[in-house]
């Protein structure tokens, strides 16, 4: 317990802390009990009549009622610099120097005082006639008497002499407010008449200095109301000089009149003389010379000619009256600009509205397509605007003010419009899902086509998505018709831009390659043409060259652009497609499961209303965002319903039908229709995936940051790409187990029955691979190459290994069936060196190797001596640890001889003789 100290208070602050407080608190200057600081707050907001008796208080007080602060914060207030007033300060001046020199002239002299202390001052001298600037009017008594206004000694007048030099100067104009109304003007400004622009400048110092906010007397109040009388009959006469020069078009008389009204007028609410021009302008009374509904033709189309005529008017209108505007008025004054935008708010607004309105009755795309014409036509007054604004060098007009006229005029429509373009994609969208799935019924009823035309088909099915691509990126280029107008005749509606998307993107379909394919409604579509034909020159779009994976596309797309000018296609004419039975009608069917037709037509679709939403693009504010987010949309829209409705259905139609198929139906071929008609499909939404990464690059791209994943346009075409992903790895999944299946029939039905065992005396073998092993190798060569550039490598790879690995568990299967003679064991390893040598042009290193071991194997059919073949059977080093001994066991077994050697083979493996070893009790 002894060890334990009492505890102390702890000190929150340090010695050396209080005495700083201490010490800053000491040097607060104090004048009676409240700091200095509060009484300058109180000087600079007290009225100027009261700041003599505040200063009489004390030396301190007087001290501090000359204090800079106090003075500079009421100088701000007159607002002398703010407004450009100091020239009528000076024109002040100069009279009141001209009237005191004459009233000087007959002055008693001045009288000398002895110089004494004072409590509030020391004052050498005074002169009753003029005091010195310093002395404050109330504080000696001569601020009402005629005032000596020369400037201070110091090179720099400080704020209380430049304020008491304007009080000075405008306290004798308030006399003149206590004369009747109608001779306040008279009184403020005698003849001769001043010019108007100082008079304007004159009356907007008085309205400033007699203001609440600097309280220069003590009747300010109701002087003020004088003045507010004076200013409205000066801004009345200002306004009948105006109307009377325009009348007569003197520009100058207007200019006068116009700048002297801007100077006087306090900037609330609207500026009358600004708002009575533009009320005259003719062009707000005209409505009935423009006729909305002429946009419209007989049929319903939309022809803007008519709106053309109406903005020419709009814009010469601008160009005349806002010329002269620009001449006329200050540049502060932004008269152009409100003049603009009354005439977008009440002209051109009530003219889009009635258009709009008809076309909401006729139908939601001519709605949707009249609003961005609409919008396209009214921003011409945007650049007329700019072009009238620019006749004057200082004018304060700037491309955000002018752009600003027709997004403001605009945003009553932007919700509608927005909302439903966004409807009118999905219906659009939904409409051309809904004629692909009534398309596939069709074609299901039909009779099936013995022709097809195929990527495939082509001898470079790469280089034939290159050009195509190379040709889309071009039809992306092609500008989209937001303005619709007519040519010639009436009704004859121009189609350029979107329309020749439409045509310029079918004829990239390869559907449409072909040359006479008709469905059941008498629509050409399909695939039509076989590739393995020859085709005519000028039907072909695109020529083939060599394959090169490894190529970057960008580097070929101009190389693809001439070819796809060029002659026709070269075809491969090794790949054989027989015809299948009426039982296959659907498999035949099965790569018409995708459609770029269908593709290009979401496109398409989707483009329109993209261009028609871009036109909006430059919205600010919360519509600017809306018109981002509707982008992304948009898009959005495309890519989900591409892969839900389209891409997925289709393959997942395309697995199920594979499920379906059984080699033993289909007789002797080494083509297994529906994984050729697959990797058809493999190669479409291929297609269709390298047409959205191009029309993502071109189109949105530039809008959105790539780089950023949790942009929903980026994360949905990652989901979009993960999906047609997915859909591939299953159809391959499914085909890989029909390949082989067809594989294992090929095998099982065209191997003969003594093909490893040959009769005695049969011919000598020639060592060639068994037709079985040709047949089986071709089948897997044909479409292991068809694979080939439709997917990515990593795939691809995944797909030779699972072939390999299934192919070594058939043949191991294959073998184990068989029963191998000594002559029959050279041909089973002709056939294995067969398999072996297609498995490396696969190029797979984990399954080469392996059929490297399986190759092998065969040797334990051509050794005769079995305690060598027993030797052989030990040793796993051979096989790299493939096989063991139980499994090279199994193998051995379906020599013809086994039975003759089985027990040396078992004695020498296992050291075991069942005769000696072997008790039966």
């Amino acid at each position: 317990m002894d060890k334990f100290k009492t505890l102390e208070p702890v000190k929150l602050y340090s010695p050396s802390a209080s005495r700083s407080s201490a010490k800053t608190v000491s040097n607060v200057r104090l004048i009676g009990k409240l700091p200095a600081d509060l009484h300058i707050l109180v000087l600079t907001h007290l009225p100027i009549p009261d700041i003599p008796a505040y200063s009489l208080c004390s030396r301190a007080t007087a001290e501090l009622s000359k204090d800079e602060r106090v003075w500079k914060d009421r100088w701000i207030r007159l607002g002398v610099e703010k407004h450009d007033l100091s020239g009528a300060l000076n024109e002040l001046e100069s009279r009141s120097k001209g009237l005191y020199a004459s009233s000087r002239a007959s002055a008693p002299p001045t009288l000398p005082v002895d110089s004494f202390d004072d409590e509030f001052g020391d004052f050498a001298s005074v002169d009753t006639i003029a005091p010195s600037q310093d002395e404050m009017g109330d504080f000696v008594g001569g601020f009402g008497q005629p005032v000596s206004l020369s400037t201070s000694n110091s090179s720099k007048p400080n704020y209380r002499s430049m304020y008491i030099r304007a009080h000075s100067l405008l306290k004798p104009l308030t006399h003149a407010l206590s004369s009747p109304t109608h001779l306040l003007l008279s009184s403020l400004f005698p003849p001769p008449s001043p010019t108007l622009r100082f008079q304007s400048e004159t009356l907007r110092l008085l309205s400033l200095f007699l203001s609440g906010t600097v309280q220069p007397l003590t009747a300010y109040t109701s002087l003020r109301t004088s003045l507010r009388q004076a200013l409205d009959r000066f801004e009345a006469n200002l306004l009948s000089a105006f109307d009377a020069a325009d009348s007569q078009g003197n520009e100058h008389g207007m200019q006068e009149a116009a700048d002297a009204s801007w100077r006087v007028w306090e900037g609330t609410g609207e500026w009358e003389l600004s708002r009575t021009w533009g009320e005259k302008r003719e062009i707000f009374y005209e409505q009935g010379r423009w006729k909305p509904l002429d946009n419209f033709t007989k049929d319903g189309d939309l022809a803007f000619d008519a709106m053309d005529e109406f903005m020419r008017d709009v814009l010469s209108s601008i160009r005349t009256h806002g010329s002269r505007a620009v001449r006329v008025f200050p540049p502060a004054s932004h008269v152009l600009l409100s003049f603009a935008e009354r005439i977008a708010n009440e002209v051109i607004a009530e003219y889009i509205t009635s258009l709009l309105t008809r076309a909401r009755e006729i139908s939601n795309e001519t709605f949707l397509k009249a609003t961005a014409a609409s919008f396209k036509e009214s921003w011409r007054l945007v650049d007329a605007i700019i072009e009238t604004a620019s006749q004057r060098s200082d004018s304060l007009l700037t491309q955000t003010q002018a752009e600003d006229v027709i997004y403001r005029m605009f945003e009553a429509n932007m919700d509608e419009y927005l909302d439903e373009e966004v409807e009118s994609v999905k219906q659009q969208f939904e409409l051309i899902c809904r004629t692909w799935s009534q398309q596939i019924s069709q074609r299901a009823s039909a009779p099936a086509s013995s022709e097809t035309t195929r990527f495939l088909g082509s001898q470079n099915p790469a280089q034939v998505k290159r050009n195509l691509l190379a040709s889309f990126t071009d039809v992306l280029l092609l500008p989209v018709t937001i303005v619709p107008r007519t040519v010639g005749a009436v009704g004859a509606v121009l189609t350029t831009g979107g329309t020749a998307a439409v045509q310029g993107i079918a004829m990239l379909n390869p559907q449409r390659w072909g040359a006479s394919a008709v469905t059941p409604s008498g629509v050409k579509n399909g695939y039509t043409k076989d590739f393995r034909t020859s085709l005519e020159p000028g039907n072909v779009l695109f020529e083939s060259g060599r394959d090169d994976e490894d190529e970057d596309f960008d580097a070929k797309k101009s190389d693809a652009k001439r070819s796809s000018q060029s002659s026709q296609m070269t075809l491969d004419t090794s790949t054989s497609t027989q015809s299948s039975s009426a039982k296959t009608t659907n498999l035949d069917k099965l790569e018409l499961l995708l459609s770029l037709d269908t593709a290009l037509e979401l496109i398409h679709a989707d483009r329109e209303a993209l261009k028609r939403v871009e036109t909006f693009s430059g919205y600010p504010g919360h519509y600017g965002h809306r018109v981002h987010d509707t982008v992304e949309e948009i898009f959005i829209l495309l890519l989900q319903t591409m892969s839900e409705r389209h891409l997925s259905p289709g393959f997942a139609q395309a697995i199920d039908r594979m499920h379906a198929y059984k080699p033993a139906e289909h007789g002797e071929t080494t083509s297994v229709a529906p994984l050729l008609q697959f990797f058809e499909l493999v190669h479409i939404g291929d297609t269709m995936q390298s047409m959205v990464q191009v029309y993502f690059d071109k189109e949105l791209a530039p809008r959105i940051d790539r780089t950023d994943f949790l942009n929903p346009v980026v994360r949905e075409k990652k989901r979009f790409e993960n999906a047609l992903d997915d859909s591939v790895a299953g159809g391959l999944n499914a085909g890989t187990e029909v390949l082989m299946t067809q594989v294992e029939h090929i095998i099982i039905t065209q191997t003969k029955l003594r093909e490893y065992c040959p009769p005695e005396d049969a011919p000598p073998l020639e060592l060639g691979p068994t037709k079985g092993c040709s047949e089986a190798i071709r089948c897997l060569e044909i479409h292991c190459k068809l694979l080939k550039g439709s997917t990515s490598k990593e795939v691809l790879e995944v797909f030779y290994q699972e072939v390999g690995f299934r192919l070594i568990a058939i043949l191991q299967k294959h073998i184990k069936r068989q029963i191998i003679s000594l002559t029959g064991g050279f041909q089973v390893i002709a056939d294995l060196n067969a398999y072996h040598s297609f498995i490396l042009s696969l190029r797979v290193a984990s399954v080469a190797s392996e059929f490297s071991h399986l190759k092998m194997l065969g040797h334990v059919y051509v050794v005769e001596d079995a305690k060598d073949l027993a030797q052989i059977v030990r040793d796993v080093t051979r096989y790299g640890g493939a096989y063991r001994p139980e499994d090279i066991y199994e193998f051995i077994q379906r020599r013809a001889d086994w039975k003759q050697i089985e027990k040396t083979v078992d004695k020498t493996m296992y050291n075991l003789s069942f005769k000696e070893d072997c008790v039966i009790c």
